[in-house]
């Protein structure tokens, strides 16, 4: 049995999900809640954050914490539906994608737009701040940007097909897309590139997320928005 220790709204726990989803992995999830004791947590990740797979499928338990190890280990254990190319320059595009949006994107679009708007909410820490949505929505036009160059000349972001690159940026941008922060309108082809993503089955689960007291935009779970 696999279990994935997951936060719905955190990005991070959901490009763990897509990627058992699209290996055509049998999962359960487990949600780890802002207010649980966090001892239950930190016995699996020392780091005390999502997401954490526990792999039992095999002769012993398997513990993988954080998202980028377990897309890795995904790929290692189950070689069907592979999410990494085989030629080395592609895998090298698709890892640069992988830290470009774990990294870069999160630290220039998220953290300003999820912790405002998502996490100070949940946690009793006041208002948006004004001038951080605005440096946060600003960035996200410049990376929607970049997503448009990336699939001017790609069918998929780092190629010809659906990669651990579409996977992590997904995931990054489906939570944003809850809030309705994204400006699709404005960056038609990352727009066409996210309903395609959309539109798999592995997505399903993702867009029948809730969170109490914060109801989805209104096109958050239509495939043709």
């Amino acid at each position: 049995m696999r279990v994935l220790y997951h936060w719905p709204l955190d990005p991070f726990s959901r490009m763990a999900r897509l990627a058992l989803a699209e290996k055509r992995l049998t999962f359960k999830l487990s949600r780890v809640e802002f207010t649980d004791d966090p001892a239950i947590l930190l016995a699996l990740n020392p780091a005390g954050s999502t997401p954490v797979l526990r792999d039992q499928t095999g002769a012993t338990e398997t513990i993988v914490c954080e998202a980028r190890p377990i897309l890795e280990y995904l790929d290692e254990v189950r070689e069907a539906a592979p999410l990494l190319p085989a030629e080395p320059a592609r895998r090298a595009e698709v890892r640069r994608l992988v830290e470009w949006f774990c990294v870069k994107f999160h630290a220039e679009v998220n953290a300003y737009i999820l912790h405002e708007r998502l996490e100070k909410p949940l946690v009793g820490g006041g208002s948006p701040d004004s001038a951080a949505m605005r440096e946060g929505r600003a960035h996200l036009r410049w990376h929607l940007g970049h997503i448009n160059h990336l699939v001017e000349t790609r069918d998929w972001l780092a190629g010809t097909a659906l990669t651990q690159a579409d996977i992590v940026a997904a995931a990054q941008l489906s939570c944003l897309d809850y809030l309705g922060e994204v400006p699709w309108e404005e960056f038609a082809l990352a727009k066409s590139w996210y309903v395609r993503f959309k539109s798999r089955p592995a997505f399903r689960s993702i867009l029948a997320d809730t969170i109490p007291g914060m109801r989805p935009a209104p096109h958050y779970a239509d495939l043709d928005f």
